[in-house]
Formats: C-alpha cells, structure tokens, sequence
C-alpha cells in the first residue's frame, strides 16, 4: 500500500545523509510522480521531481501540477521522445522536463546510467 505523501519528511532517498525537508504540496508532488501507473514513467518522472522539489518557485510548482495531470502515457511518450508533444500542451515545466529526460538512461541514479 502506497505511503501517505504528507508523512515523508523530504524528496531524496532515503540514504541520504542530509535530505532536504519539503512542505506538504511538495510532497504531494513527489508522491504523485513517483506512482504515476508505469515505472518507467515513476522512474523519469519521479527523478525529475525529486531533484527540482525543493528549488521549484510557487509559480514553477503550478506548471508541475498542470503538467503531472496529463494521462500518464501521453506523458511518457512525450518525455521518451516516441511522440511529439501538441503545442497546446506545451509548457516551460514540460519543456525543461523533456531536456531532462531525453538523456540515456533519464530517472535512473548516476552510477547505474551507461556511459
């Protein structure tokens, strides 16, 4: 059974010997991108939200809302590269997101990542 976002006090992993603290709506997001439906989406997604959380201004955190509540697959295809994203569906989040994740081996920690 999935964990009550509000109940986890930060965005990195647990090992971390320093993890940032995040406020509840930050939370909530990282509990939304890591259980998208996919792991390959929980995996892009998620990595992406846990290394931006704690940076993202208010304004920043609307345009992630906005663009997590697309369909989890179209999101993925989109952050794969296997679609194109419509222009209506554009965003700075989404477009930052799509740079992120269109490197090799996008979500996964950098020492399990291929040169």
């Amino acid at each position: 059974m999935p964990q009550d976002p509000d109940a986890s006090p930060s965005a990195s992993d647990p090992t971390d010997p320093d993890p940032p603290v995040l406020d509840a709506r930050r939370r909530r997001l990282l509990f939304r991108a890591h259980h998208r439906g996919t792991k390959e989406a929980d995996l892009m997604i998620g990595a992406f939200v846990r290394r931006w959380a704690a940076e993202l201004t208010e304004a920043e955190l609307d345009d992630l809302e906005a663009t997590l509540d697309f369909p989890d697959v179209e999101l993925s295809d989109w952050l794969t590269g296997r679609r194109p994203v419509p222009e209506d569906c554009r965003s700075p989040m989404l477009e930052r997101m799509l740079v992120e994740c269109a490197g090799l081996g996008a979500g996964l920690p950098p020492e399990l990542r291929r040169p």
